[in-house]
């Protein structure tokens, strides 16, 4: 819709500079915008604005021009000039009947665009250290990681989905020395001292366990990995069963460890040593970040020989741009806000442009219960998992749950209202319009009426109602959303957008009758109701939560 009225005011400019009306000239890009009030029009244009410099006039006076050239276009039912020189513009209902049919017509496709022209994009999300199961916050990262691929590619970008395995450093040693510790509690029958950084949780345990069983087994030979290995490899399965349940597959598992293996560690820091970026002191080795923008350097490799973690970051951003992206993304816990710039540093360091980085930070989620705040304490092992949350309220309800806020927001989950089935319910609101519709079409089906698959357009006139009309307009944004919220990188905007049509749904069909005694009528408002249940279905599918039937 936004892409017709885009070429309407373009070809009123055009017209205007062949008349003679404005100078023939630069034009500038033709910016088109939903007014927030309904009086206003259903766009509105600021290129009289633009113009103003360029022409050297008043700002209405260049709208009036423009305005009575986008006035005559059939599709536009009127054109009005609007304070310092804004273009308001009223679409003919004509107009928005035809785009109703076009839903109809496109049904699973409708939502998708070539916005992103096949441009390639890598999304890095969760990476969770495989020391613990994934808790909450993770799965916030998750939804949105998820979702916002889905909404890429829908808006026609070439998506890989990325996880990064921390499989090597200290924290992978400290998991299998936590579980060593554990086998020889459950050996001894002894308790044992655990060191206060060690991961004490319950999980630790079921991995010691599971380890005696496989490998304690009477007759059993062969070689037995380190703790760490079987540790590592064991929360990863469990990581990775997690995601799988909650909708969510990685086109890549990239290793950390295998940076180190194939050298890459060593062989980017010899790329910044050639290009001057890298000094020593005091017996350590420094990336020279702060001639690039960061607030100050950052050490690769310790006086004691050890490397940092970002040594091994910096390879790995090295062969995520060698890989050919267009765009990176990483979405990050909040608690990562201060690695942007030295990440942003060393693209900038090896000849790139930083601005094919794109960071996603997700906020915490506090977990309520019955108006009291969950405790969360990973160490201990008491923080709510992933797992225990999916399983209690479902995937459906967390994973819309997570994506009913911008993820730079802090969200409180209401344990309760997730479970509820009531219209304070978002994810139930806007289900059940679904369930709801395939319901009336059931309905009518038993009554002998077929929603017909060819029809006249005019029939859809019979949809008059300013309620329909509402409606209409808010089903022909959609595609504008879904490419909206690909651009700008806010899967939430779908949310919101379902949650509204749910809300402009429920009341109408609450006051209306669908199946009625006028025939017409009757398939106008099914035609309306099967449009609304397929971009709600569109729409749910983009955030991987299932549109039911019934409910």
């Amino acid at each position: 819709m936004r892409a017709a009225v885009t070429e309407i005011v373009r070809s009123a400019l055009d017209k205007a500079v062949r008349e003679g009306a404005l100078k023939a000239g630069r034009l500038p890009d033709v910016i088109i915008e939903r007014p927030k009030k309904e009086g206003f029009g259903d766009f509105s244009t600021n290129a009289a604005m633009l113009l103003a410099p360029l022409e050297k006039r008043p700002p209405r006076d260049i709208a009036a021009v423009i305005a009575a050239g986008i006035a005559e276009d059939p599709l536009v039912e009127k054109c009005e000039v609007a304070g310092p020189g804004f273009i308001n513009i009223f679409l003919k209902n004509s107009f928005h009947l035809s785009m109703l049919g076009s839903i109809l017509k496109k049904a699973e496709r409708f939502g998708t665009t070539d916005a992103g022209r096949g441009r390639r994009v890598q999304i890095e999300f969760v990476s969770a250290n495989p020391t613990g199961p994934l808790h909450i916050g993770h799965g916030r990262g998750a939804a949105v990681g998820d979702s916002l691929a889905n909404i890429l590619k829908a808006a026609g970008f070439d998506v890989t989905r990325e996880y990064y395995i921390n499989d090597a450093g200290r924290q992978v040693y400290t998991l299998g020395e936590s579980v060593r510790l554990r086998i020889k509690e459950i050996e001894t029958g002894e308790p044992v001292e655990f060191p206060a950084d060690f991961y004490k949780g319950e999980y630790v345990k079921e991995i010691a366990r599971d380890y005696l069983d496989k490998y304690n087994a009477p007759g059993r030979a062969g070689a037995t990995p380190t703790f760490q290995e079987f540790a590592c490899s064991a929360m990863l399965d469990r990581i990775e069963k997690d995601l799988k349940d909650f909708r969510i597959e990685f086109d890549v598992w990239y290793s950390e460890k295998s940076l180190e293996e194939k050298g890459l560690v060593n062989d980017t820091i010899e790329e910044l040593r050639k290009r001057g970026c890298i000094y020593e002191s005091e017996g350590a080795l420094w990336f020279k970040s702060t001639e690039f923008g960061d607030d100050k350097d950052r050490v690769l490799i310790k006086a004691d020989g050890e490397r940092t973690y970002f040594a091994s970051d910096i390879a790995y951003h090295r062969e995520k741009v060698k890989k050919g992206f267009t765009t990176l993304v990483n979405v990050w816990g909040a608690d990562h806000h201060g690695y942007e710039g030295r990440i942003r540093a060393l693209l900038k360091a090896l000849g790139h442009d930083d601005s094919a980085l794109k960071i996603i930070f997700i906020q915490l989620v506090a977990l309520m219960r019955n108006g009291a705040p969950v405790p969360m304490g990973k160490r201990e092992g008491e923080f709510v998992t992933l797992r225990q949350v999916m399983d209690e309220v479902g995937v459906d309800a967390c994973r819309f749950f997570f994506l009913m806020r911008r993820s730079d927001a802090h969200l409180d989950f209401d344990l309760e209202l997730a479970k509820s089935q009531a219209p304070e319910n978002p994810v139930y609101y806007v289900q059940y319009c679904h369930a709801r519709i395939r319901s009336i079409i059931s309905f009518a089906a038993e009554k002998g009426v077929k929603i017909p698959d060819e029809f006249d357009p005019r029939l859809l006139e019979r949809l008059d109602q300013k309620e329909e009309t509402g409606i209409i307009k808010h089903l022909g944004s959609f595609e504008e959303v879904v490419e909206r919220a690909a651009l700008n990188m806010e899967p939430h905007r779908v949310a919101f957008y379902l949650t509204e049509l749910a809300g402009l749904f429920h009341p109408y069909y609450n006051r209306n009758r669908v199946v009625t005694d006028d025939a017409e009528l009757t398939i106008a408002r099914l035609l309306l109701c099967k449009a609304v249940g397929t971009v709600a279905a569109n729409g749910l599918r983009l955030l991987g939560v299932t549109a039911p039937e019934k409910m």
